[in-house]
């Protein structure tokens, strides 16, 4: 299918609308410039090559400490967990007991886009979604996939069976999705009433495909979000907000109800897209809360070489709020025990309800 700059094609039970021309560079070049500063502030390497504890405990401290975004949020007393770290470090830990003691103290932020990395392990924190049920289970999800879906860079699309709903998965943020692509999906789905896009189990990746996803569903510009970045080593050192802008996709978009399936294994990137999908009308968030990680990631260095990643910059919801610990869904879905026994997904069922209901049709 060939794209029309000038007429973007719209799928839409109603009179096509006209969208806007605004191309959002403010909101472009204030990214840019946040990025800018965090290289300036969040990114160092030590110059003096040191392996002894003490040297690369006070490294990783200081380097969380003035450049960590969540210590208000999160009730972190930074302080008292150096006091309780330096007085157990012993000078004659090996350097997988360093490690170890390390990844302890980094999981004190209980933040699963912190993460202490080395050439034979990486320290990380996965409490944030280990204590929800899975709300997804890929066996029963090839009875409504089958064997002969269609593939599109990192996205898995069909008709569901004896319905006239779409169903695509995307499983990683970090698989491509393509423009083209997203033009052939639309085209196939062209006679169906709705869309499910499944993201559950999505553990996040590249904020650039949730911005080219999410636009294909816009009839104007919006304002999707909010971002801060560290201006000085203090806690609370902090620029103004800047606004998160997206514009609609000069291709192929998307006007019919839309039902985003999301559990607490939406992570990251992903829960980036839940939020720019929340705000839109004909759009549902179904299943459970998602897993946050609303944290812009940085990285730096360690005497030693270890590298340590955490969250530099907050993005906030269009409410000025932190999703750092998840978003919450349109309709609580849980998959229960007596589907699960029979092979049906609570979660995809209930989407294609909802679906016919906005609709006011039966279903087929």
């Amino acid at each position: 299918m060939k794209a029309n700059r000038n007429k973007p094609t719209v799928f839409s039970r109603t009179e096509k609308r006209k969208t806007s021309s605004l191309t959002g560079g403010a909101g472009r070049a204030a990214f840019l410039l946040i990025l800018l500063c965090l290289a300036l502030t969040g990114c160092r390497k030590e110059s003096l090559y040191a392996t002894d504890p003490r040297s690369n405990f006070e490294a990783l401290w200081k380097i969380l400490d003035e450049h960590y975004c969540f210590f208000e949020y999160k009730d972190v007393d930074w302080d008292e967990v150096y006091r309780t770290y330096s007085a157990q470090l012993s000078d004659t830990l090996n350097r997988y007991q360093l490690f170890e003691f390390l990844g302890n103290m980094l999981s004190e932020l209980k933040d699963g886009h912190t993460n202490l990395v080395s050439s034979f392990n990486m320290a990380r924190y996965w409490a944030w979604y280990e204590n929800y049920p899975p709300n997804f289970n890929y066996e029963i999800q090839k009875n409504y996939l089958g064997t002969d879906y269609l593939i599109s860079g990192g996205i898995r699309y069909v008709r569901l069976p004896g319905t006239d709903v779409g169903y695509l998965y995307y499983g990683s943020f970090s698989n491509t999705v393509k423009e083209s692509g997203l033009d052939e999906i639309f085209m196939y789905f062209k006679d169906c009433r709705g869309l499910i896009i499944d993201v559950r189990d999505n553990g996040g990746g590249s904020l650039s495909y949730s911005d080219r996803i999410a636009s294909r569903f816009l009839e104007e510009k919006v304002t999707v979000g909010y971002i801060r970045h560290k201006t000085g080593p203090g806690h609370d050192d902090f620029s103004d907000l800047y606004p998160i802008e997206l514009k609609p996709s000069e291709r192929a978009r998307w006007l019919r109800p839309v039902a985003v399936l999301t559990n607490r294994h939406s992570y990251s990137a992903t829960n980036d897209f839940v939020n720019k999908m929340k705000i839109l009308p004909r759009v549902a968030i179904i299943g459970d809360r998602t897993g946050g990680g609303s944290g812009l990631p940085f990285n730096s260095e360690l005497p030693n070489g270890w590298i340590v990643r955490f969250s530099a910059s907050p993005i906030l919801d269009v409410n000025k709020e932190i999703t750092e610990s998840g978003i919450e869904p349109d309709l609580k879905v849980d998959m229960t025990a007596e589907d699960t026994a029979k092979g049906r997904d609570t979660l995809i069922e209930e989407a294609v309800t909802w679906i016919h209901a906005q609709t006011r049709q039966p279903a087929p």
